[in-house]
């Protein structure tokens, strides 16, 4: 149940469940790792909805993220790798939600232009049929985020078909 304290809404654990459609266990992991912020009343978390859409705006669009809802956003480092050489481009990491194109689109679109292009799908709104349908499409992983490099270059060796350096 949404509640209102001075003009701002607040949502239920329930509610960001629903609205950032994950599970109970991302929305803990979230919190523990400082990623949205939130509140403890009694035994329950409330969170501020603007904080979790600033977190949301901040996701995998390259926008700022505000110092008060994701201290541990800033900083990250992007790749993107844009060469003319084949080598060098052998690999596709996409996020599956996306503004604009979503991933299982995007793997559609550059298996068009490569048919042999190994991609990873990352997401935090994980679903069966949209696991399912990734790696139907030619995905060779599927991480679920919070994710950490570790599971990264894991399924980046797997992907490529290198043994992995851990």
């Amino acid at each position: 149940m949404q509640t209102r304290q001075a003009n701002e809404v607040f949502l239920t654990t329930k509610e960001v469940l629903e609205y950032l459609q994950v599970n109970l266990r991302t929305v803990y992991r979230l919190i523990k790792a400082g990623k949205i912020p939130a509140v403890r009343v009694g035994r329950q978390w409330r969170f501020r909805k603007r904080d979790i859409d600033a977190w949301l705006d901040g996701q995998g669009t390259g926008a700022p993220v505000p110092a008060t809802a994701t201290p541990a956003l800033q900083g990250r480092t992007r790749v993107l790798v844009v060469d003319d050489e084949a080598s060098m481009r052998d690999l596709l990491v996409a996020d599956l939600k996306m503004p604009g194109m979503d991933g299982l689109t995007l793997i559609r679109q550059a298996k068009r232009l490569r048919s042999d292009l190994s991609v990873i799908i990352v997401t935090g709104f994980s679903s069966e049929s949209s696991a399912i349908e990734a790696l139907n499409l030619g995905a060779a992983s599927y991480l679920l985020k919070p994710f950490g490099v570790p599971d990264v270059l894991s399924a980046a060796s797997k992907a490529l078909g290198v043994p992995s350096a851990r």
